[in-house]
């Protein structure tokens, strides 16, 4: 999830995978987080590659494409295809309202960074020509 304002979403998501898990009699470990889809540094996406990579998994279980990731999630897909992990998704697509908005926010973050970025690479520019 990409803000705090979602969490009681997120427990509501959790609360029905966990259904559909024990409804299917398995054993299941919840890795969430709540980061941007296009945020690089998610320590639950890690930490379930790691787990894929270990070869201690055998099923991912999502909501929706976008839960996974933003961008990228043929790559994912591909990736824990290639370690037998099937990779099941129960709803193929969110909200429409609530992908929207939530693309947005992604964009907005995306501009953010190169902006600070830009910023920043000016501001050291400019320390280096009055120093």
């Amino acid at each position: 999830m990409s803000t705090k304002k979602q969490e009681e979403y997120l427990k509501n998501q959790i609360r029905r995978l966990e259904e559909y898990a024990n409804s299917k009699g398995w054993q299941y470990e919840v890795i969430h987080e709540i980061a941007s889809g296009v945020n690089e540094n998610r320590r639950g996406l890690l930490k379930l590659l790691n787990k894929i990579k270990r070869g201690e998994v055998e099923k991912v279980v999502i909501e929706y494409p976008d839960r996974l990731a933003r961008f990228g999630f043929e790559y994912l897909k591909f990736f824990m295809e290639s370690f037998g992990v099937e990779l099941i998704v129960l709803n193929g697509k969110e909200n429409e309202e609530d992908t929207n908005k939530e693309l947005a926010e992604d964009l907005i973050a995306i501009v953010t960074s190169f902006a600070a970025r830009i910023y920043g690479q000016r501001g050291k520019k400019h320390d280096s020509d009055t120093g």
